[in-house]
């Protein structure tokens, strides 16, 4: 049977608008099939636990939405380290109970990163070595250096922050500054997911320009883990995690400095539109998304 024909709306009107939205939804759905893979081929980096259908919804619909000109397989790789971001985070921040088994994940993820096989073989090195695989196999592999440094500072972040949680709940040390703590944004994991994204489907000037796009990119991830944080002080206080809200701010100042960041972001973002304008526009849509989507809820299910 040929495929069913939808007429196309007639421009300008909401129609257009809600048929633009329900193909971008189309595509989350598409998305999520490649998602549910990662899933059901580690099911132990994903415990039912927090890792719910809110989550998984909320991954597929933020990639969707971030480069909605990409089919499925063209988000196949920002889909996997989205994932194996969350599965990490949760294992370093909630897995782990003592410095050194972060010590060992965190030496065991940058060896694979390498290329070597890992001391301690298990599900989280098991995905990242898939993901290396892939990328190196990437259009824009030229840059894996930037990808491999960027990796280099999640860990680190994500060490830091388990140091600066553990001193808290031992009695042992206080909490970070506020600037201590954006400056350590690279926990968020917004950057590395972008620049595999790029590794993926990037082109020569994506190469060429990659230094001025992780500037942009660093800007936009300082963005989401703010707006993360106005959505998520409840929980965070439940879980135990830090929060800029924490951190002697009031919400209005908060919002103060991601109106500011956004502002610099523009600047840094719109030089990049004639060379790299999907990368540029992806980034610019990663704020609007999260803008919206951390106005109602954010992405973890309940414990």
């Amino acid at each position: 049977m040929a495929p069913r024909v939808v007429p196309a709306p007639s421009a300008g009107s909401e129609i257009v608008s809600a048929a633009e939205h329900g193909r971008i939804c189309a595509l989350a759905l598409e998305c999520r099939r490649d998602l549910k893979a990662c899933v059901d081929a580690y099911p132990d980096l994903f415990p039912r636990k927090p890792f719910d259908e809110r989550l998984f919804t909320g991954v597929a619909l933020a990639n969707a939405y971030g480069s909605p000109w990409e089919d499925a397989a063209g988000l196949r790789m920002a889909i996997k380290t989205s994932m194996w971001n969350f599965a990490a985070d949760w294992q370093i921040d909630y897995v782990a109970g003592t410095r050194e088994e972060v010590q060992d994940l965190i030496a065991d993820c940058l060896s694979v990163a390498d290329g070597d096989d890992p001391v301690r073989s298990g599900p989280i090195t098991t995905f990242l070595a898939e993901i290396v695989k892939d990328l190196a196999d990437g259009p824009a592999a030229a840059i894996l250096p930037a990808w491999r440094d960027q990796f280099a500072r999640w860990l680190a972040a994500m060490a830091r922050e388990w140091e600066w949680k553990t001193a808290r709940a031992e009695g042992t040390g206080g909490l970070p500054t506020f600037e201590e703590y954006l400056a350590n944004a690279d926990n968020f994991g917004t950057t590395w997911v972008n620049i595999s994204h790029w590794i993926h489907r990037g082109d020569t000037m994506t190469v060429a320009r990659i230094d001025e796009l992780w500037s942009a990119s660093q800007e936009v991830q300082r963005i989401l883990r703010l707006l993360n944080d106005l959505a998520t002080y409840r929980r965070d206080v439940e879980w135990g995690d830090l929060n800029a809200l924490m951190l002697g701010l009031e919400r209005s100042e908060v919002r103060a400095r991601i109106e500011a960041l956004i502002a610099h972001s523009r600047e840094l973002i719109e030089p990049l539109k004639p060379d790299c304008l999907e990368a540029a526009t992806y980034l610019e849509r990663q704020i609007g998304f999260s803008t919206g989507f951390y106005g109602v809820t954010d992405y973890w299910g309940a414990l």
